[in-house]
Order: C-alpha cells, then structure tokens, then sequence
C-alpha cells in the first residue's frame, strides 16, 4: 500500500493510509492474529463471521425488493 504525502500534509496522509487499511481488512488481521487462537475457536470465529455475512446480505436483499 502505498500514500503520496502531497504539501507537507501528513496528518492527511494518515488518515488516508488507515482508511485503506480498514477497507483492506488489514486492521481486523492484525487485531485476531495478535495473539495465538486455537484451531477450534477459529473455525468456531470463521463459520460466526460467515453467518454474520449471509444476514447481512439478505437484510440488503430484501431492502432492496421493498423499494
């Protein structure tokens, strides 16, 4: 990932660069693979996320058929 700091103007820069990052994911990474996490609360951590997504999804879906 790379910022071009444009006028001296790195507090910009910054927070252009976080942004980035959080929309890569990288932030939410770094935070679940700061400690060790067993492969049973992993996969435990995957099939939560994954359902979290598919309500997501249909909650959009059926939003998008009211209108």
């Amino acid at each position: 990932m790379e910022v071009v700091v444009q006028r001296d103007n790195v507090n910009r820069a910054l927070s252009q660069l976080k942004r980035m990052m959080a929309r890569e994911g990288i932030l939410k990474e770094v935070k679940i693979r700061r400690f060790y996490e067993k492969p049973s609360i992993r996969s435990k951590r995957k099939r939560r996320d994954a359902e979290r997504r598919r309500r997501k999804e249909m909650r959009k879906s059926q939003q998008q058929r009211r209108f």
